[in-house]
């Protein structure tokens, strides 16, 4: 009987495509809009996105849409969310025992600090092309386009 050790990149293959996209839009109205123009109707899920950063907990807005006789699954994820952490400022000067609250922008995936929302799109019938082509026809929607997850190096936020 010969054994076979399983490795963990033998389950790692990529099924889904991720798409970014740069826009002013706020996550509700961008999720309507990608709903006009896809034959998709993304919701807000009952459950943000929690991630544990050094800066802290930190939750991003998720959209979703899930097409289970197909079985399809479209989820929408804000980028970029801002923490905001009290300092105590003990040092004497003009402004002693001064209490600051200190903003940081915190990231769903940091290598990607200029996208504002993710498109993952797992066993979607349509071509990632005809996607983005239909994204970018949206107004204050500056650029689209399809990110080669094999690059990303914090693949893991992109399990949910």
């Amino acid at each position: 009987m010969v054994l076979h050790k399983l490795l963990i990149d033998e389950f790692d293959e990529i099924d889904y495509e991720l798409i970014a996209i740069h826009t002013s839009l706020e996550d509700y109205r961008l999720a309507y809009f990608i709903n006009q123009k896809l034959p998709i109707l993304l919701s807000k899920s009952k459950e943000d996105i929690q991630i544990t950063t050094k800066e802290g907990e930190v939750y991003f807005s998720k959209y979703k849409y899930e097409n289970l006789k197909e079985e399809v699954c479209w989820s929408l994820i804000q980028n970029k969310n801002e923490i905001t952490a009290l300092d105590q400022n003990n040092k004497a000067n003009l402004f002693t025992n001064s209490v600051l609250e200190i903003s940081t922008s915190v990231y769903f995936l940091p290598e990607f600090k200029k996208v504002d929302y993710f498109l993952k799109v797992e066993n979607a019938e349509e071509t990632v092309d005809l996607i983005i082509n239909n994204i970018n026809t949206i107004d204050r929607v500056s650029t689209v386009y399809k990110v080669e997850t094999d690059k990303i190096k914090s693949k893991n936020n992109l399990i949910f």
